[in-house]
């Protein structure tokens, strides 16, 4: 059964531009090189909630385990959270939906 991971955080204010060169040349390729395949990026421009809710998936729960338990992910989240606050993340059965 495919797997999703799904992430939320608010960009810390002033981190606009190096947060967005970050995401584009090496978040997003990291993740594909771990096995995470991105589904979508969602930006929050009005109203209450996380400002970025994105996800990711594999083909089971043990490839999504492998990747969450490895050095390379958590050195990876570290980077993010130099340009983020409110991190999450949780993992669910992929739908072939929109996931909250």
């Amino acid at each position: 059964m495919m797997m999703k991971l799904l992430m939320s955080w608010d960009i810390k204010a002033g981190r606009e531009q190096p947060y967005f060169e970050f995401i584009v040349r090496e978040f997003a390729p990291k993740l594909m090189r771990l096995g995470l395949q991105p589904t979508e990026a969602w930006y929050t421009v009005f109203g209450d909630g996380p400002q970025i809710l994105t996800g990711g998936v594999t083909s089971d729960m043990e490839a999504m385990n492998a990747i969450l338990a490895g050095d390379d992910w958590k050195a990876l989240r570290d980077q993010l959270l130099t340009y983020v606050t409110n991190f999450e993340h949780k993992v669910v059965a992929a739908s072939g939906s929109f996931q909250l």
